[in-house]
């Protein structure tokens, strides 16, 4: 079924999805969601980046991966991944594969890519502009009072579209994980991952774990503003014994 997401004032976002919280999805019901949700995107003859989460993340990413290869395997250029580690240590190929169900040697399973993010080596960045610090006072209600720089892992621009593929969790940091989290800190630059992990604890983790609007996710949604590349996100709902939705829209 089609939903309508809460948006910002004045804007209307459609959100392609099905879920409900007494049933799990079956592989046949999340075929269906991704067929819809890139049959609205241009893909044909594109290059497509999957933004995924690293093993310490719950999802059934085998089950995403053989959808996303049959669905828009056919109709892309390229259909590489990019795994999100934040501060994370890089997963080796046997890790890489238990996590997507195939076998990845030298980061590829077959013709296919997948990075490990590397927020400690500076040769993998571009630098995207810097949120003035009076932007940052008022996204933080005053917390903090600097300039920020938004650096994300270049990689993106070699691709004409990002597709984001995760869960949707409470969060400690930012109040809930998922959408632009992927990309910040998911993949950005230490100063930005820096700055979110602080102001998420000047605030503190009571005020903000299970919060949908926080300081720290109006920062990251700014931080996100600056990038050129097309995002969309596929966010699941995951239990423990299942998937309980997926919806796909934009990552906000």
């Amino acid at each position: 079924m089609n939903t309508v997401a809460q948006s910002p004032p004045g804007s209307v976002r459609e959100v392609i999805g099905r879920g409900a919280a007494s049933t799990h999805l079956a592989p046949d019901d999340v075929r269906a969601v991704v067929r819809e949700a890139l049959a609205s995107l241009p893909l044909d003859g594109r290059r497509l980046l999957v933004i995924i989460p690293d093993g310490t993340r719950t999802m059934p990413m085998p089950l995403m991966w053989d959808v996303l290869g049959a669905e828009a395997g056919p109709r892309v250029a390229a259909l590489d991944y990019l795994v999100a580690l934040g501060t994370h240590q890089p997963m080796t190929d046997a890790q890489l594969s238990r996590l997507v169900g195939r076998t990845v040697v030298e980061g590829r399973a077959g013709r296919t890519l997948i990075v490990n993010h590397r927020w400690d080596d500076p040769e993998t960045f571009a630098t995207l502009g810097a949120i003035p610090a009076s932007e940052i006072r008022t996204l933080t209600g005053g917390l903090l009072d600097r300039s920020v720089t938004v650096s994300l892992n270049k990689l993106i621009f070699d691709y004409d579209h990002v597709l984001i593929c995760g869960p949707v969790f409470p969060h400690e940091v930012v109040g809930f994980s998922g959408g632009n989290k992927y990309l910040f800190p998911g993949i950005a630059g230490p100063d930005i991952i820096n700055f979110t992990h602080w102001l998420g604890a000047l605030i503190g983790n009571y005020r903000v774990i299970g919060a949908a609007c926080t300081p720290v996710r109006a920062v990251i949604d700014r931080a996100a503003s600056l990038v050129t590349v097309p995002v969309s996100c596929l966010a699941l709902v995951v239990a423990h014994d299942g998937l309980n939705g997926l919806y796909f829209g934009t990552p906000e």
